[in-house]
Parts: C-alpha cells; structure tokens; sequence
C-alpha cells in the first residue's frame, strides 16, 4: 500500500524520539548515574518495544554526548569531569558574549527588529523564568532543570537569532545538568548554589539593555566556576 513505509519510518522515529526523551530525563534527574550500563535488549524491554527505535534513541544520545557507545558491552552513561564541566561553562560564555557584543551598538541591542510575535514569546520566557527562580529558590532540581532549559533554549534562539547557536547552548547546558546533578543532590544545603536570576536577565533584554543582560549572565558563569572550585576541593582533585 502506498505511504506504509513512510507512516511506518514516522511511527518508529517518533517513537525513537520519546524514548531518547525519557532517557535523557532519566539522565537529567540522576536516576542513570554515570558509569551505568544498559544494552538496547534491556531498555527495549523496559518500554516494551522493539529493538530498532531503542538502537536509534541510544545513538541519539551518544551523538548529544550523554551515553558512550562500547562495541561489546552496549552503551553507558558519559561521566563527566570537573574539568569537563568547566569547559562546558568557559565555551558558553564565549558564544554568550560573542552574541551580546555583537548586539551591542543598537539601540534596542538584545532584540530583534519589532516584531508582533516577541511581546508573545518574552511573556512565555518570562514567565518560563520566573519559574526556574522560584525552584531555585526553593532547592526543587527537578522542576528547576525543566524550566531552566526550557527558559534558556527559547532565549537564546530569541537573542541569537539563530537555530544552529541556540541548539549548541542548549546541548552545553543538558550537559552541564547532567554533571552538575549528582554533585548538587550530594549538597547539604542547596541554597545559594542554584543559580535565580533567570528574572533580571529577560528583563534586561526586554529593555533591550545589552550591557545589563552581558553583566547578568557574567555573575552566572561566575557563579559556575566558583562553585566548580568548591566542587573539585571538596572531591579532593
């Protein structure tokens, strides 16, 4: 029948797809640890499916830097280093600052040219950071890493303006998460070491105030790195 096998590759990519999804959230929320070892007969029969989608979502995940591929052992949780992390922090800053600096001469520096649909999506944003500040705050990791990265991605394709560097950020950022999330569950007091000003950056680019938003996300990488010293300290490295 004509269009089977097209329906039939959709069907199997969007099932690909959830799974990467769910396993990357697994990842995300520290429930697969780093160093964790599956294989796509083990996952498949975890969600009940066939082998191939799992194939395709496990090499997904090995192209976001999230799992390692062994030939003869499966896949395992990527275990990132401090050293890794800090790279992860120093590479942002650098595509961040590039972007603010190149924006920066124009009178509404951190926005695009007026446009009816922005007022649409700064609201979302904002709103998307008020809640990643709220979590913050209040040491709840698993609804702040949800809307962090929601809140960042659509910032950064809205600032950048462009698809490509927004995916790249965001990708860093997953990261970044997935290194940063069993270290922070290890912390006896949150506070302080979750970064919430996620409300002070979009309304500096809401002003279009290129020199604010730059000094905001400055602190926050800052911020990043001094905890990342704390880290290796108190790991002894």
């Amino acid at each position: 029948m004509p269009g089977t096998s097209a329906n039939s590759a959709v069907t199997r990519s969007t099932l690909s797809r959830q799974i990467a999804d769910a396993l990357r959230d697994e990842v995300l929320a520290g429930r697969l640890q780093p160093g964790r070892e599956f294989t796509v007969k083990q996952i498949a029969e975890q969600y009940g499916v066939s082998a191939t989608p799992v194939r395709e979502a496990l090499v997904e995940l090995c192209a976001q830097g999230l799992l390692d591929s062994d030939q003869h052992r499966g896949f395992r949780v990527h275990r990132f280093s401090v050293a890794d992390y800090r790279e992860m922090v120093e590479a942002r800053m650098l595509v961040v600052d590039g972007i603010l600096r190149r924006h920066a001469p124009q009178a509404r520096a951190a926005l695009p040219e007026p446009d009816p649909g922005i007022g649409v999506v700064l609201v979302s944003i904002r709103r998307r950071g008020e809640a990643a500040a709220r979590a913050a705050r209040a040491g709840d990791l698993d609804v702040l890493i949800g809307y962090d990265l929601r809140y960042w991605h659509e910032l950064g394709r809205l600032v950048a303006r462009n698809g490509h560097i927004a995916d790249f950020l965001h990708r860093l950022r997953v990261q970044a998460w997935v290194f940063s999330v069993p270290h922070l569950r290890a912390e006896r007091e949150l506070h302080g070491w979750l970064w919430s000003g996620h409300v002070e950056l979009i309304d500096a680019v809401t002003r279009g105030d290129a020199e604010a938003a730059a000094a905001v996300v400055r602190a926050y990488n800052t911020h990043s790195l001094e905890w990342a010293d704390r880290l290796e300290t108190r790991l002894g490295r």
